[in-house]
């Protein structure tokens, strides 16, 4: 299935219950569609959201509200049923929002173009926590309930929850910042990668970032002063989105249109799943019931990808791939601390050890080159806190 949204398309979410999907526009409209496997979707709403840009937009509080965050620096709620305006926060950040993510079911993240992110109540309409992670945009966040961390990047960002919250950002950093505390818990070594996505994966254990040199980068958690692996598989083109399929598959968008399904730990193309265009891959969501899958591209289309269809048979390929993780280590939770996590992107020459494993036929397979950054202690100073 695939409809025209007549404008470029920045945010894509799926309703958490219902069969309905949301597209945030570049000309501030926010389009809501109700979509069946043997219907054309139908559009229910058709709103002018934002005076700007509208760049992400999430369901909320059960799917009965979505909001959407824009480059005119405001947050909007509104009805799912009516389209009505439940709220409108002006000014909610200094700077234009560039990310949005579900934290909790009343609690979301926000992430703007100068790497300050917040966390909101959105029943009781208040701030939670504000932290100056990041020196660039927070373009792409994750959670991972079952451990309570965000995780996130600063050219994107991404938000995992397990008591630990977790960005990346445009300046080439991962950064773990903690909820409770309000404070920045540690920050990764400066990357010579851009990231632009991130993922918690191996039930925890795996931080998987993408990047603009299309490098997809592997965080050993509690380890983030350097990437433990790299798959350069998807290489040259960007790799703009990451979808979480299970703990050992990962969907990818890439900046050539195309959408490939990953393995993690051992790394390579499974196979690919779709073509959506010749113009980058904005964003991929996935159906409540994980039928569909959604991605929108600056050929202003959403498609709707039948994955029973496309996967059926892929996971009789997949190797036992939490065997074949030499990590072992399970993720150190503390259930007293919500953590952050967040990434930055910078040039820093040196300091970095190449490690490469040949296996006995000599081979020299992508997914066993590491690199490591040679610790250096350095004075950190928490950065202060937003009002």
């Amino acid at each position: 299935m695939e409809l025209s949204l007549g404008s470029l398309p920045f945010g894509l979410d799926f309703h958490p219950s219902d069969q309905l999907v949301a597209a945030a526009l570049i000309t501030g409209d926010l389009h809501l569609y109700r979509y069946n496997a043997d219907s054309p979707p139908q559009k229910l709403l058709d709103l002018h959201a934002h005076e700007e840009s509208c760049r992400a937009v999430r369901f909320v509080n059960g799917g009965q509200a979505m909001l959407t965050g824009s480059t005119d620096r405001s947050i909007l709620a509104t009805d799912v049923e009516t389209g009505a305006t439940i709220a409108r926060l002006e000014d909610s950040h200094e700077d234009a929002i560039y990310s949005l993510i579900n934290v909790t079911e009343s609690t979301v993240a926000s992430g703007d173009d100068q790497g300050c992110i917040k966390v909101w109540d959105t029943r009781q309409r208040t701030l939670c926590n504000s932290f100056d992670a990041h020196e660039e945009y927070v373009s792409d966040m994750t959670f991972a309930a079952d451990a309570m961390k965000l995780l996130g990047t600063r050219c994107l960002t991404e938000i995992l929850t397990c008591l630990n919250f977790a960005l990346s950002s445009g300046d080439g950093t991962l950064s773990v910042c903690n909820l409770r505390k309000n404070t920045v818990q540690t920050r990764s070594e400066f990357s010579e990668e851009e990231l632009t996505s991130v993922v918690l994966m191996k039930n925890g254990r795996k931080v998987v970032c993408g990047s603009q040199s299309g490098t997809v980068l592997l965080y050993s958690w509690g380890y983030f002063k350097d990437c433990s692996d790299r798959f350069v598989g998807l290489s040259p083109n960007s790799v703009d989105a990451l979808l979480k399929l299970d703990e050992d598959r990962v969907i990818t968008g890439s900046e050539n249109g195309l959408i490939s399904l990953v393995g993690i730990l051992p790394n390579r193309i499974i196979q690919p799943i779709a073509e959506h265009s010749e113009y980058p891959i904005e964003s991929l969501a996935l159906s409540h019931d994980r039928k569909f899958l959604g991605s929108i591209s600056h050929d202003s289309m959403l498609k709707l990808w039948d994955l029973d269809d496309i996967l059926k048979g892929s996971g009789n390929n997949i190797s036992q791939a939490a065997e074949s993780d030499s990590d072992g280590d399970d993720m150190d939770v503390d259930n007293k601390d919500y953590l952050l996590l967040c990434t930055n992107y910078d040039m820093i020459p040196g300091g970095h050890l190449h490690v490469i494993f040949i296996d006995g036929s000599g081979t020299l397979p992508s997914a066993h080159i590491m690199t490591v950054t040679v610790p250096v202690l350095c004075p950190y100073t928490a950065p202060s806190l937003l009002p």
